[in-house]
This record gives C-alpha cells, structure tokens and sequence, in this order.
C-alpha cells in the first residue's frame, strides 16, 4: 500500500516538473496530479525525507543508452503506471447500492460528506490520469508494449514439461541462427558506422 502511495507521488512530482519546463502535461493534468499528491502524502504520511530519499522508483540510468532502448523502457514504465492505477483503483472503498443513493443525494443537495466525496474526487483524478496514461501508450508506444508482453511470456515458460522441453529442442536451430546472424548485423552496422565516421574526419 506504501509503495503504491509512493510511486504515484513520485510520478506526479515528476510529470509537474515537466509541466514547470514546459513539455507536454496540459494544465488540467497537471492540476489533478497535485490534488493526488497531496491527498495521498497526506493520507499516509510521507514525509519529505522518505519521498526525497534518493531511492527512485523508476531509474533514469536507462534513459542514457540508445533511443530504442530508451523507447522501449518507457513503454515498460508506462505499463507498469497503467497496472499501478487499476490497482489504486481497487483499494479505493467502494460504496454499496444504498450508500450510492444517498450520497448521490447529498451531493445534489450540497450536504454530502467529506469522507465520500473525498474517495469520489480520488477515484475521478486517478480514472483521468490513467486515460492520459493509456492514451500516451497505446498512440507512440504500441510497439514496445507489444514487445515487453512478448518477453514477459518467456518467463511463464514451462520449463519442466517435457513435451516444452521436445519442442525447444527443435526449435533452437532456427532461435541459434536468427540469434546469430542478428548479433552479427548489428556488429556490421557497428563497424561500417566507424568507417563512416573516420572518413569524415579524415575528408575534413
């Protein structure tokens, strides 16, 4: 529970660090993510040492590399804020059929409590972050996500089902080719890149 307070607060300190540079969180967004910070920093408490610790949720090492990698690790991050969402959903109380009715009651009459319409605003803010959320994954990152699931099925593999294991070992002369001549592409591109590059130096 914790850690899931934490890591929606580091995300909405961070996405308002972004809206402060000016990229791309519009104004309303960027509104909702602060209420959610503060609601859940002070509903559980989380004082500015814990949230500043230097311990980040999401490292920024791998956002140093190629811009492929970079692609694809935040495709991961965005998947992994979707799941978190939909699970701070579910923690949030849900009203019964009677309880329903009476606050929708009291919210037309201006006398509902502040308990309920508190959980009503969390649970609209989070539901509204994670369309964002959802949007931003499915229009630029729809190829990541959908390589990150197909690694993700590797680890379900069942590795003492003898008729996987007969499977594999059909399979491995291709999966060893494919491996191979993959490496060996990216070495050649690797090489015909220095030559580019030392050509130019040289010409200059």
């Amino acid at each position: 529970m914790v850690a899931a307070m934490r890591m929606v607060v580091c995300l909405s300190m961070w996405l308002s660090v972004c809206q402060v540079s000016g990229t791309y969180i519009p104004q309303e967004m960027n509104r909702t993510l602060q209420n959610l910070r503060q609601h859940y920093t002070s509903l559980q408490k989380i004082s500015n040492t814990d949230l500043f610790d230097g311990k980040h949720v999401f490292s920024r090492e791998h956002l140093k590399g190629k811009m492929e990698n970079q692609m694809l690790f935040m495709g991961g991050v965005l998947e992994a804020y979707e799941k978190l969402f939909g699970h701070m959903l579910k923690q949030l109380p849900t009203p019964g059929p009677q309880l329903a009715i009476s606050q929708n009651k009291a919210d037309a009459s201006g006398t509902g409590t502040s308990g309920s319409s508190a959980a009503g605003d969390v649970r609209s803010s989070l539901t509204k972050v994670l369309q964002k959320i959802k949007e931003l994954k499915t229009n630029r990152y729809g190829e990541q996500v959908n390589l990150l699931q197909g690694l993700q099925k590797l680890k379900h593999i069942e590795m003492d089902n003898i008729k996987v294991q007969s499977k594999a070992l059909w399979e491995l002369p291709w999966v060893y080719e494919e491996a191979s001549s993959l490496a060996d592409n990216v070495m050649r591109r690797r090489r015909r890149r220095r030559q580019t590059r030392s050509k130019s130096r040289l010409g200059a």
